[in-house]
């Protein structure tokens, strides 16, 4: 990752959409990724996604293919920084729990990780699952991003991955993400990155956000919200071809869009 600097540009701000129709498409599109993971989606999906993501082999080979089956992330968040032993973790839009998997494994029995989400069926499957494999130390929550149920200060780290850009506020999120880490906390999250300026009708079109493209930012406009948020020090990870192959390829080259992770500290 490289710590990012850019000169100050004017950019057109997002419009804003209607944050609980938004919230009611999320949850109904992720259900369906929750109840039925082998279904037809614009992503990639499961195990063959987080191999194409370079997620650790040594862990993913010993969660069965039922842990894995409903996750449908855009990067990989644990490339951008370690997460030592007996840290605890704050994952956003936790979806099916795959992240708090491996978040459990790199903590180990002493730390400790709350996966917090707002759709009933992947919290369900989350739960379902880290009962399955025995997991002490990981726990569901559900909530919202604007309004984590989590104490201030709790976090040494939060994680996310291409959940931020379903999100209308992204600011008040991340301040969100802020408040509950401790200082010198790490957010360190994957989402996707447009490299070409997504119009005006597309940004009100909630189909398009869902469908991970109207909600995503430029790398300077994720720079700016995480700044924005209070956080310091922001570095962003190399371009990863998300979409590349997946059914919603054509619309996401269309705007050049591709996963990247994201690594900044809170005061």
């Amino acid at each position: 990752m490289t710590t990012h600097r850019r000169t100050p540009t004017t950019t057109e701000s997002l419009p804003v959409v209607d944050p609980e129709a938004l919230r009611a498409e999320v949850r109904t599109k992720y259900a369906e990724v929750a109840t039925n993971p082998h279904g037809h989606f614009h992503f990639h999906t499961g195990r063959a996604l987080a191999n194409m993501l370079g997620y650790p082999k040594h862990i993913c080979d010993t969660l069965p293919d039922s842990a894995m089956a409903s996750f449908a992330g855009v990067d990989n968040p644990f490339a951008a920084g370690p997460i030592p032993p007996g840290s605890r973790v704050v994952d956003l839009g936790s979806g099916g729990g795959f992240d708090c998997f491996v978040a459990a494994e790199l903590v180990g029995p002493t730390g400790s990780v709350i996966g917090v989400d707002m759709t009933p069926e992947m919290l369900d499957r989350a739960r379902r699952e880290a009962a399955l494999l025995g997991l002490g130390n990981v726990e569901f929550r559900s909530g919202i991003l604007e309004q984590l149920p989590v104490d201030d200060g709790w976090a040494d780290v939060v994680i996310a991955n291409g959940v931020l850009n379903l999100v209308a506020d992204k600011v008040h999120a991340l301040q969100e993400a802020r408040r509950v880490l401790r200082p010198g906390g790490i957010l360190q999250f994957a989402d996707i990155a447009v490299g070409r300026d997504v119009p005006h009708a597309a940004r009100c079109d909630i189909e398009l956000w869902t469908d991970c493209i109207a909600g995503g930012l430029s790398i300077d406009e994720w720079t700016d919200t995480i700044e924005a948020a209070g956080f310091l020090e922001v570095a962003v990870g190399l371009p990863t071809d998300t979409f590349g192959g997946a059914a919603g390829e054509t619309r996401a080259r269309k705007y050049a869009v591709n996963g990247h992770t994201f690594r900044a500290v809170a005061p």
